[in-house]
């Protein structure tokens, strides 16, 4: 059984082919610059050189097209003819609250995403428009929809609603919600796994840092509170969204500047953060070495990435009555050994004893590794994520008839086998 994953963003469309039977990778790759010129697909197979291929693809249909091809070339391709894949797995941003686990896809449930498009508005059009394309391409195999938010949806009520007006959640749903789910989903239950430990028997804070950060705070294997909420801008500081800051900065600005509602949420979503602060980068390994060469502002940024994410250990930390872990991961996470560093700084009061050097060291997205020393009462992960994975289990359990929804406590998924690392 081959499972392809695909994870479809407004300019750039990721994918996976998955041998469900090896349990191995059989392909993966990404086409990028969709629908803005210049396109091109890298395709990766394990024991073969990369390739590349320049390719215009104006929309997402030409995109999948590109893949597909790509995946039954003679030359580099790794099946005869698409008839090989049993089915098809899709991301989805933002499932709202119509969806607290992963669906097969039908003209019902397209609807359903469609009708909450506006909680994720920068998301979930290319999500649909790489669903609608995949379904044009591969009409005759099982679509399915994995949901970023549905992870989350274990948060108690308390946690997720807001201090607003209640009607405004009652009539346009506006609460938490919270993203990047199967990410905090399977580092957690790896981490469990190195504490060597039931998921219900751990309390574990994920971070989950990229372009794009959020937070998690686990107890007893589930998400009790996150730092995104109803859309991704809320939270920590990214690359270039502003996290939390006071509501009354944007109508402030408004007047101050003339700028519209859809421009200031433009600058919020793609002006600020970790860009707003330097002026020039958006990239941490850039802020660093601009740091390292004496640059004032992105010295700035990197102490308020690191005071703002340590805020959040100890929120978390508080909320859920202690932890046993806690996790970095996605590329800054796994790469940054400097905001680590500083995320931790002064942490030692609550058990998490960093250790430097092997701290420095760990700058792979290839293993997974513990930063803090022996002694450590808290253990600190770096873990790579693998949400295409999540993927595949989820579609292989729907499709078996074994899938157990987010809701639960044990998260089987057709009997997912987190000790396979």
């Amino acid at each position: 059984m081959d499972i392809l994953a695909l994870n479809c963003g407004s300019s750039s469309l990721k994918y996976q082919l998955f041998d469900w039977k090896k349990k191995e990778v059989i392909a993966k790759g990404m086409v990028e610059r969709v629908t803005i010129g210049d396109s091109f697909i890298i395709h990766e197979v394990p024991g073969r050189e990369t390739y590349r291929e320049e390719y215009e693809c104006p929309t997402h249909e030409t995109a999948i097209h590109l893949i597909i091809k790509t995946l039954t070339d003679k030359k580099h391709g790794v099946v005869e003819d698409m008839s090989q894949i049993s089915a098809v797995g899709h991301r989805v941003v933002h499932g709202g609250e119509k969806f607290t686990c992963s669906v097969l896809i039908d003209d019902a449930v397209l609807e359903a995403i469609k009708e909450v498009q506006h909680l994720a508005p920068l998301h979930n059009p290319p999500n649909i428009a790489g669903i609608e394309a995949a379904k044009v391409n591969l009409p005759d195999v099982p679509h399915v929809a994995i949901f970023d938010t549905a992870f989350h949806q274990t948060m108690p009520e308390h946690a997720y609603t807001y201090p607003l007006p209640h009607d405004w959640y009652e009539k346009h749903g506006v609460r938490r919600y919270g993203f990047h789910g199967t990410s905090h989903l399977y580092v957690s239950k790896r981490a469990s796994v190195l504490l060597g430990k039931a998921p219900k028997d751990c309390n574990i804070i994920t971070m989950h840092i990229g372009n794009g950060v959020s937070h998690s705070a686990i107890k007893g294997g589930i998400s009790v509170d996150t730092s995104m909420g109803l859309t991704p801008l809320e939270g920590a500081v990214m690359g270039t969204r502003c996290g939390d800051i006071d509501p009354a900065i944007p109508s402030f600005i408004m007047e101050r500047e003339g700028f519209t509602a859809k421009e200031i949420d433009s600058i919020l979503n793609k002006k600020a953060g970790v860009l707003g602060i330097t002026g020039k980068y958006t990239d941490r390994r850039d802020v660093i070495e601009g740091a390292e060469n004496g640059d004032r502002l992105c010295k700035l940024a990197l102490e308020i990435e690191g005071y703002r994410l340590k805020k959040y250990i100890g929120s978390y930390a508080a909320a859920i009555g202690g932890i046993d872990a806690l996790v970095f991961t996605a590329g800054v996470g796994e790469m940054a050994w400097l905001v680590r560093e500083k995320a931790l700084e002064g942490l030692d009061f609550m058990g998490i004893h960093l250790d430097k050097e092997k701290n420095r060291n760990t700058m792979t997205r290839k293993r997974e590794s513990v930063i803090t020393t022996p002694d450590s009462k808290v253990k600190v992960f770096v873990i790579p994520t693998d949400e295409e994975l999540v993927f595949t289990e989820d579609v292989v359990a729907i499709l078996e008839g074994t899938y157990t929804d987010h809701m639960n406590f044990q998260y089987t998924f057709g009997g997912r086998d987190f000790q396979r690392k």
